[in-house]
């Protein structure tokens, strides 16, 4: 049987009636009346041939072919409903999920979002904020702005911003601290990437110490325990201005050392949406000129 040949009203009368289990209830929602949606189901199921109700004495009751329809028909529904909220005001507004690293997220992303909401009033960004490992299929992610070096499989990759890497403490320890090695006495809190602090000693021409302090999958919530003398933070600086400038922070080196960048990846299967070329495009603007790199190939 051909979609076409059933009555749109009646699978809405059967959806609403089966989801709430009433026909009342179902005909409050559809603004009509509860003997219109029992005759408009009764409609779909001779056009069927199946039952979709039991009629109860207190209600109704979804046969086996009432539930295998049901869900199929709330998501279409669903869809349609999501689709038609993008026409606004006349205008068809363009979705666009975007998923960036927490770090990126507050420490440039949102700052900088409104100049392109207002250079882009018909795109819907939808901003998701993940750590470094998400996936981007599973989330249903269009772009995922992370840190690395821009090695990932069957990822195209454009490279953003450096992000070099320097110490920061909370005040109260910054007084304690004269020189690099001074380090050495407080807890050094560390997120997954192992060799970060490693790189910072011998950048400093210090041996690198044994590893202590705790592990953080996010610069954000490193930087929270730093407020609180937790120890001290290997952290992309650039993130953490506002922390900076307002002595909520500090950083009493100012040694820097890069261990990666930031980049805006999407899958190399995914075709590029009229959205997605317009944040990117205006990626490229904010941050100069911008190319896909060799990390396409990978």
């Amino acid at each position: 049987m051909e979609v076409s040949q059933l009555p749109l009203n009646a699978l809405r009368a059967f959806e609403a009636s089966a989801r709430l289990l009433s026909f009342t209830r179902a005909g409050l929602e559809l603004h009509v009346s509860q003997t219109a949606v029992s005759h408009q189901v009764k409609a779909l199921e001779e056009v069927l041939g199946v039952s979709l109700f039991e009629r109860l004495p207190r209600g109704v009751a979804l046969t086996d072919e009432g539930h295998a329809l049901l869900p199929v028909l709330t998501d279409a529904f669903r869809r349609m409903s999501a689709t038609l909220r993008r026409f606004e005001d006349g205008n068809f507004r363009e979705v666009l999920t975007v998923g960036a690293v927490g770090t990126f997220a507050t420490g440039w992303l949102l700052p900088n979002l409104e100049r392109f909401s207002d250079a882009h009033p018909h795109v819907d960004l939808r901003l998701k904020t993940n750590n470094n490992r998400a996936d981007i299929l599973a989330d249903g992610l269009d772009y995922f702005i992370r840190f690395g070096d821009g090695a990932w499989h069957g990822t195209n990759a454009v490279k953003l911003m450096e992000a070099p890497l320097s110490p920061v403490c909370s005040p109260a320890i910054a007084k304690r601290l004269n020189t690099p090695g001074d380090l050495l006495e407080w807890p050094l809190l560390r997120s997954y990437r192992m060799d970060e602090w490693a790189m910072w000693f011998q950048a400093a021409s210090l041996p690198a110490p044994r590893a202590r302090g705790w592990m953080f999958d996010s610069s954000l919530t490193m930087v929270e325990a730093v407020t609180r003398d937790a120890g001290v933070a290997l952290v992309p600086t650039s993130m953490f201005e506002h922390d900076l400038s307002t002595g909520r922070i500090v950083r009493p080196f100012p040694l820097e050392v890069t261990t990666g960048s930031y980049w805006l990846t999407w899958l190399k299967s995914r075709q590029e949406t009229s959205a997605m070329q317009k944040f990117r495009v205006w990626l490229e603007g904010r941050f100069g000129s911008v190319k896909l790199t060799s990390a396409q190939t990978r």
